[in-house]
C-alpha cells in the first residue's frame, strides 16, 4: 500500500521504509500508518521547558520528532488491503480494510483549514459491524480521533454508534488487531520528551540511522512509557520501532517487511506489528494493484 505506520508512496514526501532483503536498500514511501502535524512539545501534563534547560540530545530529538510530525500528504489517496491477525494460540483471521488519505475536500469530508487533512481506516468483517477510524491532523494542534461502527461504513455512513478518542483510551485496538489507535496516529512522536540516543549498531537494515527515544511523561496503565524509533538518516523513514510498557519491558515491535516497485516507485507491500508479551502479531498487507 502507499500507506503505513506512516504515509504512502505518493502520499508522503518523506515517510520512507526500506526493504531489508533488497541489496540496494531502495526506499519506499509509506502512510498509516500509520502516517501528522500537531502540537508536539507542550501536550497536556508537559512543562514549558526552555531551550536552556534541555541537553543537546533533547533539543535534537525534539527537532527530529517535530519534522516527522509536520510531514503532510501531497494528494488524496485510496488503498485496499487486509489485516492478517494471528493470536497467541496460532489462530489466523483475515480482515479486509481500506485506507484513505484526504487532503482536499470530497463529498464526504470537508477540510475546514488548508493545513488540515484526514487519515481514515476502514475495516469490513464478515460478521459484525464495519469499523472506521478517522484521524484529523491539524497543524500546531493535537490530532482529533473518532471511532465509528456501522453497517453503512464504506458507503454513506449509517453510523450506529460512534465516540471520540481521548488520551486515556488510545490503547483501543483497530479491527481487533495488534494496531492500537495510538499506533495509527503516531502519538509517540507528539510526546513532549524526545531525545537522540547513541547508536546501538553501525547500521540498521543496512542503512545509516538516528535512534530517537520518545518518552511518555504520563502513560496510562496499559499504554506505552517509551518508544525507540530507528530513523533513516537520508530519508527520515522508520526502519524499526519498539514500544515499552509502564514497567519498562518490551511490549511491541514494528517492522516493514516487503516492498514492490509500482510505476517506478518502491512502495510498502507488507508490514508487521508483534506483541512480544502475548505472542500475537498482525500483518498489514496492501494490494498495490487496487486503488
Amino acid at each position: 500500500m502507499k500507506l503505513g505506520f506512516q504515509g504512502g508512496a505518493r502520499f508522503y514526501r518523506a515517510q520512507t521504509f526500506f526493504d531489508q532483503g533488497s541489496t540496494e536498500s531502495r526506499p519506499t514511501k509509506f502512510p498509516l500508518p500509520i502516517l501528522a502535524a500537531m502540537i508536539l512539545f507542550f501536550a497536556v501534563g508537559a512543562t514549558a521547558e526552555t531551550a536552556n534547560t534541555l541537553s543537546d540530545a533533547e533539543i535534537q530529538g525534539r527537532n527530529l520528532a517535530q519534522q516527522l510530525c509536520e510531514l503532510r500528504p501531497e494528494t488524496n489517496l485510496s488503498q485496499a488491503g487486509v489485516l492478517v491477525v494471528r493470536d497467541a494460540n496460532g489462530n489466523h483471521s483475515n480482515l479486509p480494510i481500506k485506507f484513505e488519505g484526504i487532503v482536499y475536500p470530497t463529498e464526504r469530508y470537508y477540510i475546514g483549514l488548508q493545513t488540515n487533512w484526514y487519515s481514515i481506516y476502514q475495516a469490513f468483517p464478515t460478521n459484525g459491524l464495519n469499523e472506521e477510524l478517522c484521524i484529523t491532523h491539524r497543524k500546531n494542534l493535537p490530532n482529533k480521533y473518532s471511532h465509528h461502527f456501522g453497517s453503512g461504513i464504506g458507503r454513506e455512513p449509517e453510523v450506529e454508534f460512534s465516540h471520540a478518542i481521548w488520551p486515556g483510551n488510545m490503547e483501543e485496538p483497530f479491527g481487533h488487531s495488534d494496531f492500537w489507535i495510538a499506533d495509527l496516529g503516531l502519538e509517540f512522536f507528539h510526546w513532549p520528551q524526545q531525545k537522540i540516543l547513541p547508536k546501538t549498531t553501525n547500521l540498521k537494515r543496512g542503512r545509516e540511522y538516528t535512534l530517537l527515544e520518545s518518552t511518555n511523561p504520563n502513560p496510562s496503565t496499559n499504554g506505552y512509557s517509551r518508544v525507540l524509533s530507528w530513523i533513516d538518516k537520508e530519508s527520515g523513514g522508520i526502519l524499526e520501532a519498539q514500544a515499552y510498557d509502564t514497567k519498562g519491558e518490551l511490549l511491541k515491535v514494528f517492522e516493514p517487511k516487503s516492498f514492490k516497485k509500482v510505476d517506478g516507485q518502491w512502495e510498502l507491500q507488507e508490514m508487521e506489528i508483534r506483541n512480544v508479551q502475548t505472542g500475537s502479531r498482525t500483518r498489514l498487507e496492501f494490494d498495490l494493484n487496487k486503488q
